[in-house]
């Protein structure tokens, strides 16, 4: 148990030193939503420009998502975007949910290093893809996601976190 504890204790100095918010370094060392849902209503996958992989399951009754998981292939900024993303849609109508932006998710990460925003919008896409697959609408991203963060960073995350 004590290997256990120095190991996250590790992980936890490590992800701090690297730039990764309080919340998000919680989010990735917890894993809360991570995993499938059996009989979920609808499954969606989306591939990030890194190679990063996300597969959304969500489970929705009377337009309102009851549950959703990811299951993630990727780094700690593509995990905890994700969970974070489940947080702030859960319990949500799904027209609500599709309004949730990057920097929804950004301000409820509290910090990601910069080089990881692009995991941000994974999470984001990917999940908007699914809903609106669900719907019956058109996936907003049938592509991988090929945006990436620089130090002049103009994108919707790094706008709304000033």
């Amino acid at each position: 148990m004590a290997a256990d504890i120095s190991t996250l204790n590790s992980e936890y100095k490590m992800l701090s030193e690297a730039g990764y918010g309080d919340s998000a370094i919680k989010y990735y060392l917890e894993k809360p939503y991570m995993g499938s849902i059996d009989n979920a209503d609808h499954i969606s996958e989306n591939v990030g420009s890194c190679g990063d992989t996300m597969k959304v399951y969500l489970k929705i009754e009377d337009n309102i998502i009851q549950d959703t998981r990811y299951e993630i292939v990727g780094c700690a900024g593509a995990i905890s975007s994700a969970m974070a993303m489940v947080d702030l849609v859960k319990g949500q109508s799904v027209e609500d949910a599709l309004k949730i932006n990057d920097g929804d998710v950004f301000k409820s990460l509290e910090n990601v290093p910069e080089k990881k925003h692009h995991c941000i919008q994974l999470a984001v896409k990917t999940m908007h893809k699914g809903l609106k697959e669900y719907k019956g609408g058109t996936a907003i991203m049938d592509t991988p996601v090929s945006i990436d963060c620089q130090k002049s960073c103009t994108q919707e995350c790094c706008k709304k976190s000033e």
